[in-house]
């Protein structure tokens, strides 16, 4: 069976990501409520009780709301590093001792027949880190919540099938925008999250010859659309010389819809 997986949800108002292969069903933060998490994986036709681990990237709310309700109800083991669990224990509530364990950043884990590797990124928490999934030569990325997009990030997630990839704000919604200037200059910084035109140059810098599949994530509700996202990063990507729809094929993310599951 191939590695499929959909984008449960992404946004500000919560992320949660679901990846599976023939003997691992494997889910990438609950930033949702736990009922609307259960929504989620209806909507997928997938059972939550058959997951077989959850991994946390970092303790923000909008990656961890439903984490600790989740996993008590279908009694799930949560895999984290040790920076993100005390950021986060007191957020999740009590957990059984063989419901926690350690996943440490630039490390690889195997579940099953799914190696899975963490890297890490620039990000205003205590340890944030992201995935990277291989399975029967197939690689998906998960990277989002990210400053900037280092050389060493690049390096990690070359070379990969598809991309979750961070396409959070168009720069000038965000600068004439509501948000107070410290929220701004958060966003902006290196330890913020990645622009629409930060992401194509990132996604330019790692793309080869390799047809490739990046679903837009994390997009801002008050400083970014769909259709600008994908607009954006299509231009800047044509201007450096790819054929969008050839060789990169851009796809939408929702806040609370899933994505249909894919193959890798």
């Amino acid at each position: 069976m191939a590695m499929r997986f959909s984008v449960l949800a992404s946004g500000s108002t919560g992320n949660a990501m679901y990846v599976e292969t023939a003997s691992q069903k494997i889910l990438v933060d609950a930033g949702l409520t736990g009922k609307k998490m259960d929504e989620l994986f209806k909507k997928i036709d997938r059972d939550p009780k058959q997951l077989d681990a959850l991994l946390v990237t970092h303790e923000h709310s909008d990656h961890i709301k439903g984490a600790g309700i989740f996993a008590r109800k279908h009694n799930l083991p949560i895999y984290a590093n040790e920076k993100t669990w005390k950021a986060m224990e007191k957020q999740i509530g009590q957990l059984t001792t063989d419901q926690k364990f350690h996943f440490n950043q630039e490390t690889v884990k195997q579940f099953g027949d799914l190696e899975v590797e963490s890297f890490g990124v620039s990000h205003d928490a205590a340890d944030p880190m992201f995935y990277c999934f291989r399975h029967e030569g197939r690689k998906l990325v998960i990277a989002t919540d990210m400053g900037y997009v280092s050389e060493r990030i690049k390096k990690t997630i070359a070379g990969a099938n598809s991309y979750v990839f961070e396409s959070n704000h168009d720069l000038n919604m965000l600068r004439v925008g509501r948000y107070p200037w410290n929220v701004k200059r958060r966003i902006l910084s290196d330890m913020g999250h990645v622009s629409n035109e930060d992401a194509a140059l990132a996604l330019h810098d790692i793309a080869d010859h390799t047809p490739i599949h990046v679903y837009l994530a994390h997009l801002s509700l008050d400083n970014n659309m769909k259709d600008l996202a994908r607009m954006t990063v299509k231009q800047v990507l044509e201007q450096e010389g790819h054929q969008v729809g050839k060789s990169i094929h851009l796809h939408d993310t929702d806040p609370y819809s899933p994505t249909a599951l894919c193959v890798v």
